[in-house]
Parts: C-alpha cells; sequence; structure tokens
C-alpha cells in the first residue's frame, strides 16, 4: 500500500483507504478532501508528481484541474447574482451589447451557466494562442450565431464556457475574472487556488500526465485542439481560462465549494445568502447533451443528481482526466479530487473519483 499523508478523522478513515489503493494502482500523485460543516475532515495526499515516481507530491503542490474550474466560475457569477449585480434571468446583452450580434439577443445569462446557449465551440479557425488573447476570444463568441435555439437544447461548452461567462463578470465588475476570484473568494477564504496562475507558484505544480490512450471524441472536433500536455505551458499557466485553466488542490477546491454546502457561509465568511446556495439546484435543463452523447440535468454551473447519489440535493462537476467536485447541501460536505495522471475511458469520471465518493458516503452513513 503506497503511503498517504495529511490528516482525516476516524469516520473517514475508508477515504484514506481508497487514495492509498488508487495510488497503488492508476494514481501517480493526487490529493483528496472532504469539508463537512465547512470544516475539513479529510486533508490527504501522496504519491508524486513524476512519472518516474521520485518526486513526492506535497501538502501544497498544485496540479491543472481542467473543467473542475467551472465550479469556480459559477459561484462567481452566483455571488453577483445574489448581491444584485447581475441578473440571471436577463439577457447576455444586457452587460454585453456586442453579444446581441448574429441572432443571440435573447441568450440569457443562465443560458451560459447551464450550456444551453449554443455556442460550445468556436466556429472560426481558432489557435491556443487566441485562447491566450481575452479581447480575441470574446469577441468572436459575440459576433458568433448559435448553432441551435438558445434554451432548447444543451450541449456542453467545454472552453467557451469561462470565456461568455468570465466576459459578464468583467463588464459588470471591471474586473477579470481570474481577479475577480482571486480577491471576492480565494482571498477572503484563504484558499490555494488560481485562474491565472502567477510565476511564483510554479515550482509547485504537478506536471498533467496525458492518459495512456483516449476514445474517439463524440460531437464537433476540438477547435482548437488542445493536447492533454498544453496545461503544461508556461502560456497556459499565465493566462485566464475560465472553464479549464484553474490550478489547485483537493484542499483548496473543498473549502472554496463548501460555502454553497453551508449556506453560503464557512470558517467565519460568507460570500452567499442561503436563497442564493439553493439556485445551484434550479433546473435549466434536463436531456441528452448533444456533444458528450450523455443524460444530463444542468442547474447554474453545476450538473445535478440523476437518481445515483445519496441525496438528491447535490451538484457536481469534473475535470478532464479525472478530477472531481462534489456539494452536497443536504449532507452540508463538500468532495474534491485533484490528481495528475490523466485518464480517458469516455465517461464524465473514472473509477478513481467513484472509488473516492463511494468512501466519503460510507464515511458519512456509518
Amino acid at each position: 500500500m503506497v503511503d498517504t499523508h495529511g490528516t482525516c478523522t476516524d469516520r473517514f478513515t475508508p477515504v484514506r483507504a481508497a487514495l492509498a489503493a488508487s495510488l497503488a494502482d492508476k494514481d501517480v500523485g493526487a490529493s483528496v478532501a472532504v469539508f463537512v460543516d465547512g470544516e475539513p475532515e479529510v486533508d490527504l495526499w501522496g504519491g508524486h508528481l513524476d512519472a518516474e515516481r521520485t518526486i513526492p507530491w506535497e501538502r501544497d503542490t498544485l496540479v491543472n484541474v481542467w473543467s473542475s474550474t467551472k465550479t469556480m466560475t459559477a459561484l462567481c457569477a452566483l455571488i453577483l447574482a445574489d448581491r444584485g449585480a447581475l441578473d440571471l434571468d436577463a439577457p447576455v446583452a444586457a452587460y454585453w451589447p456586442e453579444f446581441a450580434a448574429a441572432g443571440k439577443e435573447g441568450v440569457r445569462v443562465s443560458h451560459l451557466l447551464s450550456h444551453t446557449a449554443g455556442l460550445p465551440v468556436f466556429d472560426a479557425p481558432t489557435t491556443l494562442e487566441d485562447l491566450y488573447d481575452w479581447p480575441t476570444a470574446t469577441a468572436r463568441l459575440a459576433a458568433q450565431a448559435p448553432a441551435w435555439e438558445p434554451g432548447t437544447d444543451v450541449g456542453y461548452h467545454a472552453v467557451t464556457q469561462g470565456y461568455l461567462v468570465g466576459e459578464v463578470v468583467r463588464r459588470v465588475t471591471g474586473r477579470s475574472l481570474g481577479a475577480f476570484f482571486a480577491e471576492e473568494v480565494a482571498g477572503p477564504l484563504g484558499a490555494d487556488f488560481h485562474i491565472g496562475l502567477a510565476a511564483e507558484h510554479d515550482h509547485r505544480v504537478a506536471p498533467i500526465l496525458p492518459p495512456p490512450s483516449s476514445p474517439p471524441r463524440r460531437g464537433p472536433k476540438p477547435n482548437p485542439v488542445i493536447p492533454p500536455d498544453t496545461a503544461n505551458t508556461l502560456a497556459w499557466r499565465r493566462a485566464e481560462i475560465p472553464a479549464a485553466g484553474g490550478h489547485g488542490n483537493a484542499r483548496s477546491i473543498a473549502a472554496i465549494q463548501s460555502l454553497p454546502a453551508c449556506g453560503g457561509a464557512a470558517r467565519g465568511v460568507r460570500l452567499l445568502s442561503e436563497k442564493g446556495c439553493e439556485r445551484l439546484l434550479e433546473e435549466q435543463f434536463n436531456g441528452t447533451d448533444r456533444i458528450l452523447g450523455v443524460p444530463l440535468r444542468w442547474g447554474l454551473g453545476y450538473a445535478l443528481d440523476t437518481g445515483h447519489l445519496p441525496n438528491p440535493r447535490t451538484c457536481f462537476w469534473g475535470g478532464w482526466g479525472g478530477s472531481l467536485v462534489l456539494v452536497d447541501l443536504d449532507a452540508r460536505v463538500s468532495v474534491a479530487y485533484a490528481m495528475n495522471q490523466m485518464l480517458d475511458d469516455g465517461g464524465l469520471v473514472d473509477d478513481r473519483a467513484f472509488q473516492i465518493l463511494a468512501a466519503v458516503y460510507e464515511g458519512l452513513t456509518a
């Protein structure tokens, strides 16, 4: 069994065992955290940064968590809505007038959060370098026509969602999504999560290890194609890519997501009202995602339980290759798993995260 480090209360001993088993099997390095009532009951890590297993994963190791970042971006929008600065039912063009082009006058902010806006990929030829240039990326989306009638169908906006929601946040606050998140969310909570990573943190980053294999992708071809090791470049780290470029660890993710799990306040910091937290669970669409090809229920920025989780008032999302975020409003629990070895079997979540979640609920019901 591989050694794990950190703290874990007695009832969550199965989580430590699940992490150790995963590190002995498919994982290289990983961290797991569980916050209950806003306090950490699991804060574990183990394994290594490199495939050769020579450099240990440390307490403060960071890793790119791909689309788990979307839960942070959604939280920024929900906080602004709770403050009355942003109306999620309003047209996007009310905040971003240029967005009304090409038949998008009726696209609502809620459509952006629920992947129903009809802008799942860039239509115009787009390079990785274009992703690093915020005005270029957002101007293309503002000019683009929707691929379907907004609000009538769902299709995962894997990369575009971050620019769409992020530009609305910028128009409302005058700050970039990464700056707003740092100043209004991560900062007050003392959470070590970054959307746009400063050079001072580079030495703590675990390189992403690409999946050994990947099945053919469903849906339209990615534009641009983003090879997994793109996350290891300085350009990717420095850019604010609010749908996929966040760097953190399980502790920081679960700490932030403990806010909506606990009625908007945790560890002496309130960023949402209880009513604002309930908005995560407002169903926006229930059907088969035309990009991912799987049935999904979308709330406002988070996927909703489809009957497979112990508590129905639960929402979640994960990142390409395996990371996971879960918020259980009934149990007042947030769970996070972050790792460097990507796996890609074509599903939304691989069995590493499922084993972690099973161990968490075993502890909760013991």
